[in-house]
């Protein structure tokens, strides 16, 4: 808990969006694990991710109590084999999210904190995505950990309805983070191209 109250001190001030003071709000601890070389030409990656998903947390309201996830950062051939691994898809894309299975009975004291999962975020895919949209790269990483914490948490885009709801709260949480809105030039009319 330490660790995150240095990274993250705007979020650590407890000031809840809508409600004033917060009683206490403690976000999950997430582990950033970097896998790719590839990543060391983005240096505050790992700050990056910490302050998106401790943002997330607080925004999406999510009771989580006590809990941890981790963030792999891997390269296009890594999360290629997670994808056709997990998926059946054989081609690399920039976030998958693989959330924990939900504990069983009642949480103790001495309980260690409930893991919410795992996220991978690929480097070249994120890079070239960033690029083609001309987005600074710690914004769109920053929409990846959040879309990819959301899942962790609960939520999916599979229905348009569900994709509205993830939507509309990435939306929110970027805005809090001081970072546009992803969807903003998308045809409206065009099929919704999923981030996952």
């Amino acid at each position: 808990m330490r660790r995150f109250a240095a990274r993250a001190p705007e979020v650590m001030a407890g000031r809840k969006r809508d409600s004033g003071l917060m009683a206490h709000f403690v976000p999950p601890i997430s582990e950033v694990l970097v896998v790719a070389d590839c990543w060391q030409a983005e240096p505050d990656a790992e700050a990056v991710i910490h302050r998106a998903i401790v943002t997330a947390a607080e925004i999406a309201d999510a009771d989580l109590g006590e809990a941890e996830l981790a963030v792999m950062l891997t390269d296009d051939a890594g999360i290629l084999t997670l994808n056709s691994n997990w998926r059946g898809i054989a081609k690399p894309t920039n976030v998958l999210s693989f959330p924990a299975l939900a504990p069983s009975g009642r949480r103790g004291i001495d309980d260690a904190p409930r893991m919410l999962g795992d996220i991978a975020i690929a480097y070249e895919t994120t890079r070239k995505e960033a690029d083609d949209e001309q987005k600074p790269f710690d914004h769109h990483l920053s929409h990846l950990a959040v879309h990819g914490f959301l899942h962790l948490i609960g939520y999916d885009h599979e229905q348009d309805d569900d994709a509205d709801k993830m939507e509309t709260l990435e939306q929110e949480i970027l805005a809090q983070l001081g970072i546009p809105d992803p969807y903003a030039d998308r045809d409206p009319f065009a099929d919704r191209e999923r981030t996952d």
